[in-house]
């Protein structure tokens, strides 16, 4: 999902330098909260649909919006230039399944909405202190090690996936001590990824990139933001099956 292949080296080098609108730093973080609300917005919906007695609708949704969501993903990573579009369209989609996902934590575990936000908006400034700060440096070295633990992280979910399909689920987040270790070790790995974010879009912004990369560093932050919001629940939900 992310490490951020939205924001890798090679896009980044390949930004076309000469714009009539650069984009701007200021301008990234607009276009995150606009994203960030669009999916308040439509998580607000599907959320209402489950509370109300429809969530066969709100499942239907979050299945288009888990589809949909991976399609424009993967499309606005390879197309930044159309990331004015498909950006938004992105940020609808999470929020189907962002709501309807949520409405199901929030029903088993009291309080665990509230806390998941509280924690994944508290790592999200705190990684933005520590790189502002310097205390982490998205060194050449730092970046592949996130990279590849990243990527290693999407791979045993892809297994896990598969696995479910083919009729053995993955059990290992029941609430045991090695599945909370693991939860709290990826969550981790996906809070860094926000130092790789940040740098990205500073080296965009001071590389004068076209201002259509301010939707794209905008969507970049989101795809962790909601990575590490899932996970965030999940840790959750196992300490409090321990309780």
């Amino acid at each position: 999902m992310t490490s951020n292949p939205m924001l890798a080296p090679k896009v980044i080098e390949n930004v076309a330098r000469q714009a009539t609108k650069p984009m701007t730093i200021s301008g990234t973080i607009n276009k995150t909260i606009v994203l960030l609300l669009t999916v308040i917005l439509t998580s607000l919906y599907t959320w209402n649909l489950c509370a109300t007695g429809f969530s066969d609708k709100a499942m239907l949704l979050t299945w288009i919006g888990i589809i949909a969501g991976i399609i424009f993903a993967i499309f606005t990573s390879f197309k930044p230039e159309h990331s004015k579009i498909t950006a938004p369209i992105y940020a609808l989609c999470e929020g189907l399944v962002v709501g309807s996902v949520s409405y199901a934590y929030g029903k088993a575990y009291d309080g665990i909405i509230q806390n998941a936000i509280g924690i994944t908006l508290l790592s999200l400034l705190t990684m933005l202190f520590l790189y502002k700060t310097r205390i982490i440096q998205a060194t050449q070295k730092f970046r592949s090690t996130i990279i590849i633990a990243t990527v290693a992280i999407m791979i045993f979910y892809i297994a896990g996936f598969i696995g479910a399909l083919l009729g053995h689920p993955m059990t290992i987040f029941n609430g045991g001590t090695l599945g909370i270790v693991v939860s709290s070790v990826i969550c981790f790995i996906a809070a860094l990824n926000f130092i790789i974010d940040f740098d990205s879009i500073e080296k965009l912004s001071n590389s004068n990139a076209p201002d259509y990369f301010e939707w794209y560093g905008g969507f970049a932050l989101l795809v962790t933001l909601i990575w590490l919001y899932f996970e965030v629940l999940r840790l959750l939900a196992q300490l409090n099956n321990r309780d």
